[in-house]
């Protein structure tokens, strides 16, 4: 058994980094689509300010897709030199999609996304749109992979354990490629980038307006930047709702953790906007409620019944039962693979193989399990309620101020202008760290949520981690966490003087703060 304090360092190193590079990757996936709106419209008005708006906040596009990049690399690395165990149980399936991402990352985007910035003198105005639009494409490609990929681990369909290799092995590509629960990560995930694209640029705008500089620019970008917005706020509450019924579906645990949901309650389940959580009681000491809403959300229908805690833990107090018997005749299968009676014991009992895994946390032979290790084990099912329950709830409060805020701004576009509402324009300054904070509540609701599985029902965390020594993971998280903290004070820095320098950067001799040249 491996100590669990290397279990919990690895898992903190990898969630440290994952982190980080999750707070480039929204920015990066949102303003490319704005580059595409502002070089559309450049090509079909000739108008040069258009043409400005696209290379002013390609170059901030830009500093923040380097230093993406550069912090995405050393995860997939992680897989091999952490998460070891990993890796060989799964890597014939989650392998693949990562594959074809770092293809389209590394070939895909970085041609298209050279030629974006040296083609403007090369290449037609229609060209470059095409270069553009491609590298939207390729970024938004890439991301389509890595949610694949972690779409399978949440839901692991088109694949089974073989008692042969002792590994997952695939059955069906295209079932792990239209994976509805990767299908509904993707289009929630990158229409959150697209919300973080926007509220950046809008930002921004408001902050040259409320100091009346380069306002016909500044008025634009705010325009695009607030209708853009909208559309996709819309879109991440819309498909909010879809990856909602994904999880209803293949993780009840998730989402009964996520609405502090104890009991099972008669359908249709009402949504805990607030409530006082007792987790040693395991109950609400207080809540208020809406009708209905939960179930409608996690079931869509007024009949089927979302599973509370309790009744949850008792299925898998069973599915560990019956996991022992898996795991006891698979070991009688490594010692003889031609055993009939040990085959037809597995096959029966195979789906709840993880279940019984979960014990090899405690106990080396699952077999000496005692009714005591076997509760653990249960406890061990079901994330902390609090930490799940209060960050989805301030994401949620932080999607709708978005949207509250794009509508505003939106509107105040069409009735004449933002410039002279400096209350508007003061809000949408302020809110800029807003959809960083969602994005990455939204990505601890899903990880931590999913424990204690790196493989949702298959694969217990504990067993996935490489033998390392503590003192080797200290020192690779400070390692990680003072170099990756590095790059972001150099991100901060350079997004904060190439904003502030604002298009006079450009020196097109048009906007104030041109460079004085010699």
């Amino acid at each position: 058994m491996i100590p669990e304090h290397v279990v919990d360092l690895s898992r903190l190193q990898f969630a440290a980094t994952a982190l980080y590079h999750f707070l480039f990757v929204p920015l990066t996936l949102g303003m490319v689509w704005l580059l595409v709106i502002m070089e559309t419209v450049y090509v079909m008005t000739g108008k040069a300010v258009w043409k400005d708006m696209t290379r002013f906040w390609g170059k901030l596009f830009g500093i923040n897709f380097a230093l993406g990049v550069t912090t995405g690399i050393t995860l997939e690395f992680q897989f091999g030199t952490n998460w070891a165990y990993y890796s060989h149980y799964v890597g014939d399936i989650f392998g693949a999609p990562l594959a074809i991402e770092g293809l389209m990352a590394f070939f895909l985007e970085s041609t298209f996304i050279g030629l974006f910035f040296f083609g403007w003198d090369r290449l037609s105005r229609p060209q470059h749109l095409l270069v553009t639009t491609l590298m939207a494409v390729g970024t938004n490609l890439s991301a389509l992979w890595i949610l694949i990929a972690n779409g399978w681990m949440q839901n692991p369909v088109g694949a089974e354990f073989s008692y042969q290799t002792m590994r997952m092995e695939m059955t069906d590509f295209w079932a792990v490629v239209f994976n509805p629960d990767a299908q509904a990560k993707f289009v929630h995930t990158v229409s959150a980038g697209y919300v973080t694209g926007a509220m950046f640029v809008l930002s921004v705008s408001s902050w040259y307006l409320l100091r009346g500089r380069d306002v016909e620019f500044a008025k634009r970008s705010f325009r695009v930047a607030s209708a853009f917005g909208l559309a996709s706020v819309l879109s991440v509450i819309v498909l909010g709702d879809e990856s909602g019924y994904t999880v209803g579906e293949a993780q009840q645990t998730k989402m009964a953790a996520i609405e502090a949901m104890w009991e099972t309650e008669p359908a249709p389940a009402s949504f805990n906007v607030v409530a006082g959580i007792n987790e040693a009681a395991q109950k609400n000491d207080w809540s208020v409620e809406i009708p209905y809403v939960m179930g409608l959300i996690g079931t869509r229908s007024l009949s089927k019944e979302i599973p509370g805690i309790r009744e949850i833990k008792a299925r898998n107090r069973e599915r560990i039962q019956r996991g022992i018997v898996a795991v006891v005749a698979l070991e009688a299968l490594r010692t003889h693979r031609n055993d009939p009676v040990a085959l037809a014991t597995f096959e029966r009992h195979k789906a709840d193989l993880g279940f019984g895994l979960l014990l090899r946390k405690y106990v080396g032979d699952v077999r000496q399990a005692t009714a005591e290790i076997i509760e653990r084990a249960v406890d061990d099912t079901v994330p902390r309620v609090t930490p799940m329950f209060w960050s989805f709830r301030v994401m949620v409060g932080l999607g709708l101020l978005m949207l509250a805020l794009f509508a505003l701004s939106f509107w105040t576009t069409l009735k004449g202008g933002c410039a002279g509402r400096p209350w508007l324009l003061k809000w949408a300054l302020w809110m800029l760290p807003a959809p960083w904070l969602a994005c990455e509540l939204g990505w601890f609701v899903a990880e931590y949520g999913r424990q204690p599985w790196t493989i949702y029902g298959v694969l217990p965390t504990h067993l996935s981690v490489s033998t390392i020594s503590v003192n080797s993971l200290y020192g690779s998280l400070a390692g990680f966490v003072g170099f990756y903290t590095a790059l972001l004070v150099v991100e901060v820095y350079l997004m904060v003087k190439f904003a502030r320098q604002g298009p006079g950067s450009l020196g097109t001799g048009r906007y104030q703060s041109e460079p004085v040249h010699a």
